[in-house]
């Protein structure tokens, strides 16, 4: 069966619907013919210059992808910069653009979601809940076995891809775990939400120094959770398995591809 870009655009929208994104946030049909045929589809988190290589390389007609490419206002897209190298090439290998990202976050099977299923956790609910029932930011939920925080962050270190960041604790190894927050991406402005104070630990990304220190010494002086800070990248990335089953079976006889190209930014550690 035939589908045009327009076609698996529709299905994205249903799947993620544009009125759940952000208002800050820029997701949607972000480049190419809306008629053009669509056979194959390739899945990332980033387009970047070697994931664009990888999905005309693989002979895709369609790029789906969580981060949007053009998400902050740009002046140029000549192809010495690097979002102008994207488009560039994803034109002339005649690959379109889509991009769905808080929209993806907040359903029922988004990011957060995706993560919480891989760790087990029993009767997930969103931390921050939308106006549609089981939508909304982060995951909240409790584990079938409880553990302790260094079992935890070992165990994310299993489930999740390989970076150079790892995974980064602040807790007590042994501390009892039977309670999860989590959010995939970055997740520092749930801090203070009442969902993550009484979890057990929370697991997000890009934990800045002065919201997870001062967050850790409230904890040590009234109670609260361990944190637990995993790449970027990597957390949301889980979701693209997710991701391509729903549109392949949305669109049947389209074939479904995931990048594995790591793009999170970081190559190597020191470890002191």
């Amino acid at each position: 069966m035939s589908h045009t870009v327009a076609d698996v655009n529709t299905v994205v929208e249903r799947l993620w619907p544009l009125a759940g994104a952000e208002p800050w946030d820029a997701p949607g049909f972000l480049s190419g013919d809306p008629a053009a045929t669509v056979d194959s589809v390739h899945l990332a988190v980033d387009a970047v210059v070697e994931v664009a290589d990888e999905a005309v390389a693989a002979g895709a007609d369609l790029l789906v992808v969580h981060h949007p490419l053009l998400l902050r206002g740009v002046t140029s897209v000549a192809e010495d910069r690097y979002k102008g190298a994207v488009l560039a090439r994803l034109i002339r290998g005649g690959c379109a653009l889509i991009a769905a990202h808080t929209n993806a976050d907040v359903v029922e099977t988004g990011t957060s979601a995706a993560l919480a299923e891989r760790l087990g956790l029993v009767d997930p609910r969103p931390i921050v809940p939308s106006d549609v029932p089981g939508r909304g930011i982060g995951r909240q939920g409790r584990l079938m076995e409880p553990t302790t925080l260094g079992r935890l962050a070992r165990l994310l270190g299993e489930i999740l891809p390989a970076t150079a960041s790892g995974i980064r604790v602040s807790g007590d190894y042994d501390s009892p775990v039977a309670t999860i927050a989590l959010c995939g991406g970055a997740g520092d402005s749930l801090l203070r939400e009442p969902a993550v104070l009484a979890a057990d630990v929370y697991i997000t990304s890009d934990l800045r120094h002065h919201p997870a220190s001062e967050f850790r010494e409230n904890a040590r002086l009234v109670g609260g959770p361990a944190l637990i800070d995993v790449s970027h990248w990597a957390s949301e990335w889980l979701w693209l398995e997710t991701a391509a089953e729903q549109l392949a079976a949305a669109l049947p006889g389209l074939a479904v591809t995931v990048s594995d190209v790591r793009t999170d930014p970081w190559d190597f550690t020191i470890v002191q």
